[in-house]
């Protein structure tokens, strides 16, 4: 079957793959890539889980401390530091003032990116030891709330740059409702019950909506728009913010309970 004949939505699939993560591409079909941003939280998923394995791997066989340390460092090549390097970017664009796309487009990182990048890990780091046992499957949620907050930013909000790298993904978008389609498929297969995690309450993930859909309005906001960086930085500090919040909630349940 030649290659082009798949559904274009498998091609963009196909093209997500490749564009979020460093994992190795599809033999077929030919990716495209036009509308990836809605399967960016089936990626999520995929790499979440791969954190999860590693967790699981390592756990109880090295210090809690190296454990943490080795699973945020995966997730970190797993994307390619592609957002991450957003997440820095914006920092220092919010820190320049009026001229903020002067300063994102910047090859070099400036204090406020280094703080930025700080206070990411710091965040991950505290979620993930605060979460223990249930860090597997928090990691998933919170992957896949991280890619879903781009999907608010692009159709909420201009893109800042013309002809920048990253406005293909809101030319080519198709309205928040239809682009979150793909991700309400799959929303009810993190919602069943995991083997191996029977105290873990499901709909628990779901407080990750909340980074989800603040951090791209707020970023939205204070710059008047969005960009690709800033794209990456909505990944960033939702999955890390949604990782501290799983933990939370899960405490105040067990607390409650």
């Amino acid at each position: 079957m030649p290659r082009r004949s798949a559904p274009p939505w498998l091609r963009d699939l196909a093209g997500a793959w490749i564009f979020y993560s460093v994992l190795p591409a599809w033999p077929a079909p030919e990716p495209r890539f036009e509308r990836i941003a809605r399967f960016a939280p089936w990626i999520g998923a995929v790499l979440g889980a791969l954190q999860g394995l590693l967790w699981w791997g390592l756990e109880g066989r090295v210090p809690l401390l190296a454990q943490v340390a080795l699973v945020v460092a995966f997730a970190l090549w797993l994307s390619g530091g592609l957002h991450m390097d957003g997440a820095m970017d914006s920092a220092d664009g919010l820190a320049a003032g009026e001229r903020f796309l002067e300063a994102m487009e910047d090859s070099r990182v400036g204090a406020s990116g280094v703080q930025a990048l700080v206070l990411l890990l710091l965040l991950r780091t505290g979620a993930l030891a605060m979460l223990g046992g249930a860090a597997p499957m928090a990691l998933v949620w919170a992957a896949v709330w991280g890619r879903v907050a781009p999907l608010p930013a692009m159709a909420w909000f201009p893109y800042l740059r013309a002809g920048g790298s990253a406005a293909f993904h809101r030319a080519h978008g198709a309205g928040l409702a239809v682009e979150l389609r793909p991700t309400l498929l799959l929303l009810p297969l993190l919602l069943l019950p995991w083997p191996g995690l029977p105290g873990w309450p499901g709909p628990v993930g779901l407080v990750g909506l909340v980074p989800a859909l603040v951090v791209p309005l707020v970023l939205g906001r204070r710059l008047g728009g969005h960009s690709g960086d800033t794209y990456g930085a909505c990944v960033e500090w939702t999955e890390s913010w949604g990782l501290l919040l799983i933990a939370a909630a899960l405490r105040m349940a067990g607390a409650a309970g």
